[in-house]
């Protein structure tokens, strides 16, 4: 376990994904991971029941007694998740936050994915400090996006999910996945992406956009031949960490940790 100086406010932050579920114990003032992540592959069928058995295994791993924060890749609402649309369909509906406190014996708290990531980077990355509407979208298996208005989240407002091109939703557009299914060269998507976030300016008007997810890694690629836009395009700055820094700081402000 962690040496927890009596001063720092730490909370154990768990990111699950389709592919990989991933923890670290998290300084919430800081936002930095006090030790190496942990990444157990994500069982598959992901049942909520094997799920939590590896989130436990994650508590077990690191000997935690604290505060949890979790990301999960649907819609969370009240600690239920609502939806499932690239995870296994038994969470549709399932009181998710509730399954992964009993099996881990702690307080937890629940958060969406992409939420989690806007939270992190609006505290800790690429837009702190900054005020306004700053708007986060991931691009990945499919596209998860997090608005941060002068600091504070709005939660679950799926982005991905617009209905966009052709009557499909945005995600089947101009994803990660799309790209590599499609094998669209960068200029290709970028017009593609391009298409979409002049999408997004014309309902929200954002002051900022991030762009995180694991394409955010070849930015140089698409982020300076996007055009006609009225607001600067950065690159996420927590990559990776994103998800767990976001979970452990949610969860600090729900029990008291800060």
């Amino acid at each position: 376990m962690i040496e927890q100086a009596a001063s720092a406010k730490i909370v154990l932050g768990i990111d699950i994904g389709g592919t990989g579920i991933k923890g670290a114990p998290v300084n919430v003032e800081t936002g930095e991971l006090l030790c190496e992540r942990v990444r157990i592959d994500t069982p598959q069928p992901a049942t909520p029941e094997a799920v939590g058995a590896v989130v436990k295994q994650l508590v077990e791993q690191f000997n935690w007694q604290g505060p949890i924060g979790c990301t999960f890749p649907a819609i969370v609402h009240n600690g239920v998740t609502l939806s499932a649309a690239n995870v296994d369909a038994s969470w549709l509906n399932a009181p998710a936050q509730d399954i992964l406190a009993q099996v881990t014996g702690l307080p937890l708290k629940l958060i969406n994915d992409a939420d989690a990531a806007g939270l992190a980077e609006g505290v800790f990355g690429a837009a702190k400090g900054k005020a306004g509407k700053v708007l986060m979208i991931t691009l990945g298996t499919g596209i998860g996006s997090a608005l941060i208005v002068d600091g504070k989240l709005i939660s679950n407002t799926e982005l991905g999910h617009l209905i966009f091109k052709n009557d499909e939703i945005a995600e089947k557009y101009c994803s990660g996945k799309i790209k590599d299914d499609l094998d669209l060269k960068w200029k290709e998507y970028t017009q593609r992406l391009n298409e979409y976030i002049l999408h997004l300016q014309l309902l929200l008007s954002p002051d900022l956009l991030i762009i995180g997810g694991g394409i955010s890694k070849k930015h140089d690629k698409f982020i300076p031949e996007l055009t006609g836009l009225r607001f600067p395009v950065v690159p996420a700055e927590l990559k990776n960490d994103a998800g767990i820094v976001g979970a452990a700081l949610e969860a600090a402000r729900e029990f008291g940790v800060l």
